[in-house]
């Protein structure tokens, strides 16, 4: 039988936005395993908190065609926003996964200390996204439209669960899959994140989508597995990279979940989220169309990416 793909046209959207950096203010943003506070009147204090406008690193807009030949009125957005001291870089163990009959806020609780706010910066510009742990001592899985968001140069840090920031460096790029690894610098004790077989996913599993959406730390989305098999292109015109087998989910994700986790029902990672559709092209929000790299496909190319240090 001839399985069906829907192929993804990638031309850019929005460029990072500038804004000076001193002026930042967090309100209301937690680390814990639910949504993080959206803007609004803090009814303790009575004001509302002024937003700084945030860089949805590499946001690109891609038009959705489907191979039946009906052009779909769909447009997807990329979102925005290893060598160390431990040997193995990524495994399957179960170390890190919940116990069979976990409810969801036990799986999101489980993961949140496996995933990490990224931010980088150069000059007045900065771009956000997210990234998964790989190793005790810091390694950490993001999207490579994150860290090359900025360009060559560009400052790296990493905001930790438990919200301590590091600094970090890159340890290397995988443009064709939009991966990349960085080490946080300074960092121990970690926890890594537990890679499951995105093979034997089926459509029609639950999942959960986390990161930091719009720069909320710790916010925590679910849906399911919509399709699997996806062939998706993003890029810039003909430098367009595709991205073969992805994995579709209506889980909410936004400018910011970029490489957080997609995790099944036992908290194990089957996908590293890196772009949605928007309706006209230009927006980033969510419509409930996602994709993330399989976590087969990921943990193959974070184990190549450490090797290669």
């Amino acid at each position: 039988m001839r399985r069906r793909t829907e192929a993804l046209d990638v031309h850019p959207a929005d460029r990072p936005s500038t804004h000076d950096s001193r002026s930042r203010r967090r309100p209301g943003l937690g680390g814990d395993a639910t949504a993080g506070r959206a803007p609004g009147v803090d009814s303790a204090r009575g004001w509302r908190p002024r937003w700084r406008r945030r860089v949805a690193a590499g946001v690109a807009a891609l038009a959705l065609a489907l191979s039946s030949g009906t052009a779909g009125a769909y447009a997807t957005t990329r979102l925005e926003h290893r060598p160390t001291t431990v040997a193995t870089a990524v495994t399957a163990a179960a170390a890190t996964g919940t116990a069979a009959g976990s409810s969801l806020a036990d799986v999101a609780a489980a993961v949140a200390p496996s995933v990490v706010a990224v931010t980088v910066r150069a000059a007045a510009q900065e771009a956000e996204g997210s990234g998964v742990v790989l190793t005790t001592d810091g390694a950490i899985l993001t999207n490579n439209h994150v860290v090359d968001a900025l360009g060559a140069g560009a400052a790296v840090t990493v905001r930790l669960s438990d919200g301590t920031t590091a600094t970090a460096r890159v340890v290397g790029t995988d443009p064709v899959t939009d991966l990349a690894v960085i080490q946080a610098e300074g960092v121990s004790g970690l926890r890594p994140a537990t890679f499951g077989d995105s093979d034997t996913l089926e459509v029609g599993d639950t999942v959960l989508a986390l990161g930091s959406p719009l720069g909320l730390e710790g916010s925590v989305t679910a849906g399911i597995v919509s399709a699997l098999h996806r062939t998706i292109t993003v890029g810039h015109g003909q430098s367009g990279e595709t991205i073969d087998n992805a994995v579709q989910t209506d889980a909410a994700i936004n400018p910011g979940n970029s490489a957080g986790p997609l995790v099944d029902a036992a908290g194990r990672v089957v996908g590293i989220t890196t772009a949605n559709a928007s309706v006209d092209g230009t927006s980033a929000g969510s419509i409930g169309v996602g994709f993330a790299v399989p976590s087969s496909q990921a943990r193959k190319v974070a184990d190549r990416l450490l090797g290669e240090a």
